[in-house]
């Protein structure tokens, strides 16, 4: 499987957790000319920005070690590009990220959502 497919297999199980929850799901893999979010939805009025991220094991790191301070920054910046362009104020906001690791067939291992502070 490619990252590429990877990352979609995580964001459909992201995708479907968050409506587990009662999520309503605004926008999947909004794009910029500054960058991509996987996942903006909402409950509760509170504007949720998402970010997946799936691994295979954990070779290379739990998933949610990969999203760094300068990833952050990156989802930050282009949150303030989806507010702007769709003229959001005094929304209440959350960052977060979906921490998805498979087994080697696919099946979840473990899929967690942590707020960013």
């Amino acid at each position: 499987m490619s990252l590429q497919s990877l990352g979609r297999l995580g964001e459909a199980l992201a995708k479907e957790y968050l409506l587990s929850l009662e999520y309503r799901i605004k926008e999947q893999n909004y794009r910029t000319n500054l960058g991509e979010l996987d996942i903006i939805a909402e409950k509760n009025k509170i504007l949720t920005f998402c970010e997946v991220k799936t691994r295979i094991g954990d070779l290379k790191g739990k998933p949610w070690e990969a999203v760094t301070p300068r990833k952050l920054h990156h989802i930050y910046n282009v949150a303030q590009a989806y507010l702007l362009q769709n003229d959001i104020k005094n929304s209440k906001l959350s960052v977060q990220v979906i921490s998805i690791e498979l087994f080697p067939d696919f099946s979840v291992k473990k899929l967690k959502m942590y707020e960013v502070v």
